[in-house]
């Protein structure tokens, strides 16, 4: 299945919750779902109840576009936390949660994760002082990600810097302002994981 490459408010409108893929407009009044919060199309507005596997396949949905992951991505990240001693359902956010272009995100060197993965794929943030550019790379405690200098130069990556320092990252990422880096200082857990899915039910579709 290919990248979707339309616009993404109508994926927030059809899954009925902000995914959060459009930066600062999705906290502003401008967001689509404030206006219209109906699924989008000539049918969007009729209510309909949704089977249980409806529900299950929607929650899977809103992980894979929240994170811009492909159908045979998330299956792979699926099997993995399958196979991993814990609970399945919070392996699989962990997994997701700790893709490098994720971390860029919640670091706060992008507004979205879609800006993310551009920045990391155009080579401009260093992973443990190396040139990393693989968005989906799983980065462990350690880990140090940091902008490089010559990206300093881009006004858009130096706006995003100069507002670092009223950035919020989560607990288990320890943002350096003056290096402009993030280490992973340990794995996320269930509660620092603040997306609106209901992991259990993705479980529950693939066990199917």
């Amino acid at each position: 299945m290919a990248r979707y490459t339309g616009p993404v408010c109508r994926l927030c409108r059809r899954e009925g919750v902000k995914l959060f893929l459009k930066g600062d407009r999705c906290y502003s009044d401008k967001c689509a779902i404030n206006k219209r919060s109906y699924a989008p199309g000539q049918h969007g507005q009729r209510r309909s109840k949704q089977s249980e596997y409806g529900l299950q396949l929607r929650e899977k949905q809103k992980a894979r576009r929240i994170y811009g992951v492909l159908e045979g991505q998330f299956e792979t990240y699926f099997d993995k936390a399958e196979r991993k001693k814990g609970v399945t359902g919070e392996n699989l956010l962990v997994l997701l949660e700790t893709r490098f272009d994720n971390i860029v995100y919640r670091a706060g060197f992008a507004s979205s994760r879609n800006q993310a993965r551009q920045f990391v794929r155009h080579n401009h943030f260093t992973l443990n002082g190396k040139k990393a550019n693989i968005p989906s790379m799983e980065l462990k405690v350690g880990d140090v990600i940091q902008l490089k200098d010559k990206s300093k130069n881009s006004a858009l990556i130096k706006e995003l810097a100069d507002n670092l320092g009223t950035k919020n990252p989560p607990a288990w990422l320890e943002l350096d302002v003056d290096n402009l880096s993030a280490k992973v200082v340990r794995m996320p857990s269930k509660e620092d994981i603040d997306i609106p899915v209901e992991e259990q039910m993705i479980v529950e579709l693939y066990s199917k």
